[in-house]
């Protein structure tokens, strides 16, 4: 039997299809999602036929550029959750949906305004107030969570959050991880005085793996 070999073809549609990725990550990771197609085109080096060919519309793009922190963001939401500490389940998930916002404007973007009524991006944020209002009740019952805490307190939290988004990248994680520490001392039922203890590095996104 003649052995089959691999079509040149399809092997230079999988190869423009990663560059077009990894040029919507970075694109849209530092611009936000008002970053133009062209600009992705223009990164990836493919013409904007081969870009729509793969991708039709804005919103596909943009639905499998972030398919790595969707998925980051499900297991932060299980994790708490299943957290036998109500409280460090609580604290673990603010920190975690901070630091996945700070990696990238884009991801912040769609999060929060599900850009354009994506209905992926929508259903994580409604899974994620979901956890966070049933991580609050867990934890206001030890006593450990101010008791006038409501889910909208996580809304403003993210929503000032994105003001880091127009800071140099490095600043900006660094700044996101203290702007977080100080959230949580804040919601706690018995602030601790002084600033905040630093936070150990958190893992680093394995953005390969929505390859």
């Amino acid at each position: 039997m003649t052995e089959r070999l691999p079509h040149p073809g399809r092997s230079d549609a999988r190869d423009n299809r990663a560059r077009i990725l990894d040029a919507a990550r970075a694109v849209f990771g530092e611009e936000g999602l008002s970053a133009p197609m062209r600009e992705v085109a223009r990164q990836a080096d493919v013409g904007p036929a081969t870009l729509y060919r793969h991708f039709p519309t804005k919103r596909a793009l943009i639905v499998e550029t972030f398919a790595a922190q969707r998925r980051a963001c499900h297991g932060a939401v299980r994790d708490a959750l299943a957290d036998p500490d109500p409280w460090h389940g609580f604290r673990s998930l603010i920190e975690r949906i901070c630091e996945l916002h700070a990696h990238s404007r884009g991801f912040a973007d769609a999060f929060m305004t599900a850009y354009p009524e994506t209905m992926d991006f929508a259903a994580d944020r409604e899974r994620t107030v979901r956890a966070v209002a049933e991580l609050a009740r867990r934890t206001q019952r030890t006593g450990h969570l101010r008791p006038d805490f409501v889910v909208d307190d996580l809304i403003l939290m993210l929503t000032a959050h994105q003001g880091l988004q127009h800071t140099p990248r490095a600043a900006r994680l660094t700044a996101s991880r203290r702007y977080a520490a100080y959230v949580i001392q804040a919601f706690r039922s018995t602030p601790e005085t002084g600033p905040p203890a630093p936070l150990p590095p958190a893992p680093r996104l394995r953005l390969a793996e929505a390859r």
